[in-house]
């Protein structure tokens, strides 16, 4: 069966994967670009067009960010990846964040409450907008992704809600140096989540920390 996979994810030192007042100009809200500042400069990110010109950094940050799309065929996002929390244009309006290229090039399931017809962007990427529990959007991911990967995206309360329902098998999760104190935590409610993953740290040069969690097989 495909893998469900988080990479990339961002979280401050005291555990937030975005800041507090998400709007149309802050997609991380007071947090600015503090958490993904590790990101931006690697080749991985430059290469989506939308972070900085010149051909990017290639040292253990880029290492970790190349991850994001290999055997990959589908993300699962929840609405405010997609959309602002405030301040949004009307659904007829609202295309994301990314432009007309978006760089998934897969199938994306966005879960809201919300639901609106598919948006069908160049490259590749279709919009499925759902209103489903983790389960339930799960299986609907894996339709779509045929024998590859199912990408679990973000934010902070998706992951949150898939790691809760024992959903997810690989895990890469970045600690910036970075203290915000206020927003959207990843880890509420997940004690005890260690005993289901082998879990390596790899400090990089750039200040930040790569966690990878692989789940740890059942006859362990």
């Amino acid at each position: 069966m495909s893998l469900v996979r988080v990479h990339n994810f961002t979280v401050s030192l005291d555990g937030f994967g975005t800041g507090e007042g998400q709007s149309l100009d802050t997609p991380f809200g007071h947090a600015g670009s503090r958490l993904m500042g590790w990101a931006f400069p690697t080749r991985t990110f430059r290469r989506m067009g939308l972070h900085g010109d010149g051909a990017g950094s290639v040292g253990v940050d880029e290492a970790f960010a190349s991850r994001w799309a290999d055997g990959i065929g589908v993300e699962i996002m929840g609405r405010n990846k997609f959309e602002p929390v405030e301040g949004a244009p009307s659904d007829e309006e609202w295309r994301g964040w990314w432009g007309e290229n978006p760089p998934f090039h897969t199938p994306v399931l966005v879960l809201t409450h919300r639901p609106r017809p598919p948006l069908e962007m160049e490259g590749g990427t279709t919009f499925y907008f759902v209103d489903a529990e983790p389960a339930e959007a799960l299986a609907q991911a894996r339709d779509l992704a045929g024998d590859l990967d199912v990408r679990l995206g973000g934010g902070a309360t998706t992951i949150r809600q898939f790691l809760a329902a024992d959903l997810v098998d690989e895990m890469h999760v970045v600690v910036a140096p970075v203290v915000l104190g206020r927003g959207e935590r990843l880890w509420d409610g997940l004690e005890g989540l260690e005993e289901r993953f082998d879990i390596e740290a790899t400090p990089s040069p750039s200040g930040v920390v790569h966690l990878t969690f692989v789940r740890r097989s059942t006859a362990d």
